[in-house]
């Protein structure tokens, strides 16, 4: 009975193809209007996410005197679209989500859907959650790392090191590691789901936790600046995010267990 419910709710969703091709235009349309807006809006404001993105630096190097610089004519002109660009896409994620989620969601089935809407508004939690420590704990630390290689001699002929920042260099970095966190926090999320829908067990990643490991700190190495404090600031939210999905991996088989004996 129950094969013939899910059988029937998925003959009732079914379209022609045109049908679907329209559906996904009017989604792309929205989600790119959206990205649009977006960009609009945070290119208005588009010196106060500078001033954001740039703070921890600008925090350490406070009193000092120093400066952003720009070699190129129109480099400032595009940094400035890029953060822009960036930004907007962060803020539209919530509408590309939903759009992404109202054109696959007829497609499955009603138990599918519950399944899936859990891990949907995880994605962005833990996105946010990866982005939040690598700009408040992990830049502080990196960018004094770094600084540590400057060079001041006194009472000699030599040149000093001094650090002078290029305004796109800095900003690439910054935004490519903002990034570079966010996704690496979505292991829960993709483990977690790889267990929901049985591709993979708990059992499974259970004896893979010593390459887990050993996966995390290469990830930490590849992923952070070359300085150890970086790396395993890194590498230890990762395992304990495999520990952690581990723990709801298991829940979530004892919970299917328990209805497949009823």
């Amino acid at each position: 009975m129950t094969g013939d419910t899910q059988q029937d709710e998925l003959e009732d969703s079914k379209m022609p193809l045109i049908d679907h091709l329209i559906e996904l235009r009017n989604r792309l349309m929205w989600a790119i209007g959206a990205i649009l807006i977006a960009f609009l809006l945070c290119y208005a404001v588009s010196d106060k996410i500078y001033n954001f993105l740039v703070q921890p630096l600008a925090d350490i190097l406070a009193g000092q005197g120093r400066r952003m610089i720009y070699t190129g004519l129109t480099e400032a002109f595009f940094t400035y679209v890029k953060v822009a660009f960036w930004a907007g896409c962060f803020i539209s994620f919530p509408v590309i989500a939903s759009q992404i989620w109202m054109f696959v969601a007829p497609g499955l089935y009603k138990h599918e859907r519950k399944a899936f809407l859990p891990f949907l508004i995880a994605t962005p939690v833990m996105f946010l959650t990866g982005a939040g420590i690598v700009y408040y704990f992990i830049f502080p630390m990196a960018w004094r790392f770094f600084l540590g290689f400057e060079f001041h001699p006194d009472g000699s002929n030599a040149l000093p090191i001094e650090f002078e920042a290029r305004v796109g260099e800095y900003l690439h970095l910054v935004m490519s590691l903002i990034f570079a966190f966010g996704i690496a926090f979505q292991l829960p999320v993709l483990l977690t789901l790889l267990v929901r829908v049985g591709i993979i067990s708990t059992d499974a990643l259970a004896s893979k936790r010593r390459y887990a490991i050993v996966g995390a700190f290469i990830a930490a190495a590849v992923l952070t600046p070359p300085d150890v404090i970086s790396q395993v600031s890194l590498a230890l939210p990762l395992i304990a995010l495999y520990e952690i999905a581990i723990i709801i991996g298991r829940r979530i088989e004892k919970a299917r267990a328990a209805a497949e004996a009823e």
